[in-house]
């Protein structure tokens, strides 16, 4: 999670007094496997839409994936271009409100290239599963993490789903010598990341 612009004011009131921008607009991209329809892309909507209280979570896929297609990926830096336009189209749907870009993998990576983009003004990234993702996660070693976020001029926080695989799914046997749920421990980091949000929205 980073806030790649200075914190903003929470809220925007109008002219009779009325808040017009207090929640935000996410931008949520799915993973390289799996389109905005899986069930887990459904479940993260949802989850990230009530706790953000997020005017709209919008998804989309990316055009390798969409209408069912099945091909292999490209290189992320092609994907830029399409979904920079899905961006633009939410910002210019609900004007005034935050704009928050999140994904799951691959498209974390790709909503962090949008978000250096000039003509991009994110308020926050949320990386899910890729960089930031569960311990047991192979795809990025927690020291290597470490030494980038050292790098990082913006404002950035790590939350580790303990013995999460890299869509946070944890073995039960680890569950149970925790004494806790996999509902449990997705909803704290739901709450770290509403908690980051609303440290880099600010008051308003």
């Amino acid at each position: 999670m980073d806030s790649p612009s200075p914190p903003s004011k929470r809220r925007r009131k109008n002219e009779c007094g009325d808040d017009t921008s207090s929640s935000p607009v996410v931008v949520f991209a799915h993973g390289a496997g799996a389109p905005s329809s899986s069930d887990w892309m459904i479940k993260w909507k949802d989850m990230l839409g009530k706790a953000l209280d997020a005017v709209e979570v919008v998804t989309f896929d990316y055009p390798y994936i969409a209408g069912g297609k099945r091909k292999a990926p490209p290189k992320a830096e092609k994907l830029v271009e399409f979904h920079t336009d899905v961006v633009k189209r939410a910002v210019a749907k609900f004007p005034g409100h935050p704009l928050i870009l999140a994904g799951k993998s691959m498209g974390s990576r790709v909503s962090c290239m949008v978000a250096c983009k000039e003509d991009i003004a994110a308020s926050a990234v949320l990386c899910l599963g890729y960089p930031l993702k569960g311990s047991k996660d192979g795809l990025c070693p927690l020291d290597k993490l470490e030494a980038v976020r050292k790098k990082m001029k913006s404002l950035s926080e790590l939350h580790l789903i303990d013995g999460g695989d890299h869509s946070f799914k944890i073995g039960k046997k680890h569950l149970q010598t925790m004494g806790t749920t996999q509902d449990e421990m997705e909803g704290l980091a739901v709450q770290a990341i509403a908690a980051f949000i609303s440290k880099s929205l600010g008051e308003r």
